[in-house]
């Protein structure tokens, strides 16, 4: 996985950060309008609820567009390609800040989800390859808590630049900040020619052929559906059962994103030497969290501990599903990711869709619930399945996958 043309190991490591800036860009940029929705909806004079389409129509693109348009790109240099993606992500936010058309701005935000869909599948992978393979989880972790930081910061932050200045100069901002981060990659980052991208044949082809990636996959599926089905409806939940305010809740929603950045940097250390236990474990503690929240009533001080323990607990399992990807198919490592990203943005979707209908058929509770039966599930499959068995089967599957689809393989 590593490249081992990195000049030095400082400049490697300000790759990473670079990468890690990506990250915090493309979420931020998927998260932002979430605050700033009201003032949308009135300046272009749609329903609050068709301005919502902005995140919607984002993520969808981002899932379904990643599988093709990575295997499309397979022999393109992945820092030309980042490169490509955040001048996507300049344009875009340029372009949404100076519309004056609520469909320009649909077009503008579906364009820019499939740019953010890639960068998933490319991103994480780059930041691997920068650094020696020993550190190469550490690379992982530190890539991955751009989520959480994006997490704590994206929505608030576009509700505070929002109230200072307007919606449409937020955007402006965030157009100058992607192409910072535009300028921070094509200055730090070393070329990185791709090393196992493949045609869109082979991606569709892999589950078929890899017993393990195929597991992998539905455990994802299966925690992203629980995750989200619960998450999606957190603030009602805690406006309903224990009365908290707005303002709290953003406070709280920020420890949030907090325990997420920490089970990051715990799950950087652990998961290299013991992925099982640091799986099962995060998934032990984001269903007892869950639990303890809708039955035991906890003080304002148990929430934020609570809520922190969810967020470090899914802050861990997501560098533990990147590992579990990479064990599965590191072969084929990037098309295994768009496949990845495909399952977790479609979960997503779902999973709010799900916990939706829970919650108005029998309580916002209820979502809840379905959160924890869904989480065990995904670990109980992943347990049965033997989705942590060694490396190499998956190796042999990958490359059985690679011989069989014949010159369009891209795999070494």
């Amino acid at each position: 996985m590593t490249d081992q043309s990195t000049p030095s190991a400082v400049r490697a490591w300000l790759g990473v950060v670079a990468i890690t800036a990506s990250l915090f860009a493309f979420l931020t940029t998927e998260l932002m309008p979430v605050g700033i929705l009201s003032p949308v909806s009135t300046s272009l004079h749609v329903e609050i609820g068709v301005a919502g389409l902005m995140v919607t129509m984002y993520g969808v693109s981002a899932g379904l567009g990643v599988p093709f348009i990575v295997a499309w790109t397979r022999r393109v240099d992945r820092r030309r390609l980042l490169s490509g993606l955040l001048g996507v992500l300049t344009v875009g936010n340029l372009a949404t800040g100076l519309a004056h058309s609520f469909t320009l701005v649909l077009v503008t935000r579906l364009l820019m989800g499939f740019a953010n869909g890639v960068f998933w599948a490319i991103g994480v992978n780059m930041a691997m390859r920068l650094v020696p393979g020993r550190q190469a989880a550490r690379a992982a972790a530190v890539a991955m808590s751009g989520i959480s930081v994006a997490t704590v910061l994206g929505m608030p932050l576009g509700m505070l630049l929002e109230q200072l200045t307007s919606w449409r100069t937020t955007f402006l901002i965030w157009s100058a900040l992607s192409a910072a981060v535009l300028i921070a990659v094509a200055t730090v980052v070393p070329p990185l020619p791709s090393d196992n991208a493949v045609s869109v044949r082979e991606v569709f082809r892999l589950p078929r052929a890899n017993v393990r990636l195929r597991i992998v996959l539905g455990t994802v599926t299966l925690f992203v559906l629980g995750q989200f089905g619960a998450f999606t409806f957190v603030r009602p939940f805690l406006e309903h059962s224990s009365g908290d305010t707005s303002t709290a809740i953003t406070a709280m929603l920020m420890i949030y994103g907090a325990g997420g950045a920490a089970g990051n940097f715990i799950a950087g250390h652990t998961t290299r030497t013991r992925l099982r236990t640091t799986y099962f474990t995060a998934c032990a503690l984001l269903i007892a969290s869950l639990l303890l929240l809708l039955t035991a009533g906890p003080s304002d001080l148990g929430r934020v501990v609570l809520l922190a323990i969810w967020g470090a607990a899914f802050g861990a399992w997501q560098l533990c599903q990147l590992q579990m990807t990479q064990g599965a198919a590191p072969d084929t490592f990037e098309a295994a990711m768009s496949l990845n990203t495909l399952a977790y943005n479609t979960s997503i979707a779902l999973g709010a869709l799900f916990g939706g209908l829970f919650a108005d058929a029998s309580g916002v509770p209820s979502a809840l619930w379905f959160g924890i039966v869904l989480i065990a599930g995904s670990a109980v499959t992943a347990l049965a399945a033997r989705a942590f068995s060694p490396a190499a089967h998956a190796s042999r599957c990958t490359t059985v996958v690679s011989v069989s689809a014949g010159s369009g393989s891209g795999s070494p």
